[in-house]
């Protein structure tokens, strides 16, 4: 009679078996390992490290998605990364796992969890100290909740906030001042906000998108207070056109490490706002001015004589933009490597003399409604 192992009463302790069981490589060999005995199995669960649920439009599964959640959570304890995007039904109660068992967790997507709320995130707060990556869009989350997540912010780093429309500056402020480490911030569309409550943002904050925001001459100074940004997002602007213009003052001198800067459909912008910019921050790589209606020749002439490491320069439908202008960037911006130029004032002639002059550059007419060589952020909260 042939014998039966029982591989459950094996000698090899279980360090041994986890290291057996991330060497494996085939997803097939990983699932047999656990059917082997319940034993290899907890093996298995204590090694799985990722828990990812497919975003779904499918009302039944939606509905089904909470009752299996907090069984999950609890048979994977040492999950480092969670993703529960698109669970739109999911209530506050199914984040009660991890308080018990998630204190590894780093990364965390709440993407379109419409059903968490304030307590969710005091649940997150108590249960994930070591979270640095958390994605909050459009959850129905206020102030408190993010005072509760600054409370163990220690060593947060990527936050998005993008349409959570309860919060407030005061909130923000909390939020800033209690993540030390904070690197990338996206608070796009949250209408509650000015960006006064940038005041304090720590240094190690690179990366800021504050699209369609309601951002006010003195929320764009807090923006750039923090004085380590590369990387700013403030097209669209839906307030500044009501208190002037503002944006000059991210050339007051905190933005001197600005690489990438998108005031796309900045309409109100003025040449000496521009002209600020242009001189108070040395090192743009890429500056997307489309549909800015209000830089005039001046502009255009303190843009190319102070931009010396431009590369990429987006100026589609700027309405002022005419031949005289274009000769200002012609004869300036040096390391100009592509030009994004189509529904201006500049003539066919005009275009056919700064090809001849700066063959090098690539003209483009297509519309580029981001960026085109700056990182892309939004792929920290995936």
């Amino acid at each position: 009679m042939t014998n039966i192992i029982d591989w459950s009463h094996s000698c090899l302790p279980d360090d041994c078996l986890l290291t057996i069981h991330q060497k494996l490589q085939n997803s097939d060999d990983r699932d047999a390992f656990g059917l082997t005995c319940k034993r290899w199995l907890h093996i298995q669960n204590i090694a799985r490290t990722q828990l990812v649920f497919d975003f779904s439009y499918n009302p039944r599964r939606q509905q089904d998605y909470p009752q299996y959640i907090q069984q999950l959570l609890i048979r994977f304890p040492y999950l480092s990364k969670l993703s529960l995007s698109g669970c739109t039904d999911l209530p506050d109660s199914a984040l009660n796992p991890l308080v018990i068992s998630c204190s590894s967790l780093r990364y965390l997507s709440l993407y379109c969890c419409y059903s968490i709320t304030d307590a969710g995130l005091g649940l997150i707060s108590t249960g994930c100290p070591n979270l640095e990556t958390l994605n909050l869009y459009r959850c129905n989350i206020t102030d408190a909740g993010l005072q509760s997540i600054a409370r163990s912010g220690h060593i947060m780093k990527n936050v998005n906030l993008s349409y959570c429309l309860n919060i407030t500056d005061h909130g923000l402020n909390a939020l800033c001042n209690g993540c030390p480490k904070l690197h990338s911030l996206i608070i796009n569309s949250c209408k509650g906000i000015v960006g006064t409550g940038l005041k304090g943002s720590p240094p190690t904050l690179t990366y800021l998108e504050a699209e369609n925001c309601m951002l006010s001459s003195e929320g764009v100074r807090e923006a750039v207070s923090g004085a380590g940004l590369e990387y700013l997002n403030l097209s669209h602007p839906a307030n500044l056109s009501r208190h002037g213009d503002g944006l000059g003052n991210i050339g007051l001198g905190y933005a001197r490490r600005l690489r990438f800067l998108n005031l796309r459909m900045c309409r109100h912008i003025s040449d000496e706002s521009a002209s600020a910019i242009a001189k108070g921050c040395p090192m743009l790589e890429e500056w997307n001015l489309a549909l800015c209606h209000g830089i005039r020749l001046s502009g255009w002439l303190a843009i190319g004589s102070n931009c010396k490491k431009l590369r990429v320069l987006h100026v589609n439908r700027c309405k002022n933009l005419c031949n005289q202008g274009l000769n200002a960037l012609r004869d300036g911006c040096d390391r100009l490597e592509a030009l994004y130029i189509h529904g201006c004032k500049v003539t066919n002639t005009g275009l056919e003399i700064f090809k001849m002059y700066r063959f090098n550059v690539a003209l483009r007419r297509e519309d580029c409604v981001g960026m085109s060589i700056s990182p892309c952020v939004a792929k920290l909260f995936l």
